[in-house]
């Protein structure tokens, strides 16, 4: 990473504090992703050699740019998707003020129709942060585009633990997954998908 996409990293994990911490309702806060999670993702990207990956959960941005410094080495690309329009256009800001914007697609749009609308098989890998009520509707969608042996990283899984447990039953007990729990930064749920996991539309 070179030095000025890690100053802007770091101005905007400053701003993003700085502004949730004046706001008592959680909808209104950016909710950034803690650094040494964001740092794990990345590593995690260049680890799998992913190429297509989804994030579900833009926020102002924070998280797509380490994304998209990762798949800058394996030559791919990022697509974000944020419901909230004004946090789309804080990001679309935030990616233009970095050399990755090119490397970087911007949606804004709820992320269930993203999932429902790709194909099967699209995804080598999936960040997945963002309303955790929707996240059991989401399951299907997520294995079925995620490609065999890819890679899904749910966050906020220790911090909410009551509001994914409905969640990771779902992952415990389907076939062909395998899931590890990481307790760093909120905790994150990484599943990988086997080859005998169902992954198609039936």
């Amino acid at each position: 990473m070179d030095a000025a996409l890690r100053q802007l990293l770091e101005g905007l994990l400053e701003s993003g504090r700085a502004h949730d911490a004046g706001r008592t309702d959680r909808l209104e806060r950016l909710r950034n992703l803690e650094a040494e999670t964001a740092q794990m993702l990345a590593v995690l990207v260049r680890a799998t050699g992913a190429r297509r990956v989804l994030e579900i959960g833009t926020s102002n941005g924070y998280s797509a740019l380490w994304l998209a410094d990762a798949v800058a080495d394996t030559g791919g690309e990022v697509t974000t998707v944020e419901v909230e329009p004004e946090r789309a256009r804080m990001a679309r800001e935030n990616f233009g003020r970095s050399k990755l914007q090119h490397l970087i697609e911007l949606r804004t749009e709820d992320g269930g129709r993203t999932l429902a609308e790709s194909p099967d098989g699209a995804w080598d890998f999936i960040f997945l942060d963002a309303e955790r009520p929707h996240y059991v509707g989401y399951w299907p969608d997520l294995l079925r585009s995620l490609r065999p042996f890819g890679l899904l990283a749910v966050d906020n899984v220790l911090s909410h633990a009551g509001e994914v447990a409905a969640f990771r039953a779902l992952v415990e007990g389907a076939p062909g997954i395998t899931s590890a729990l990481v307790p760093i930064g909120a905790g994150v749920l990484l599943i990988a998908k086997g080859a005998g996991a169902s992954g198609t539309r039936g």
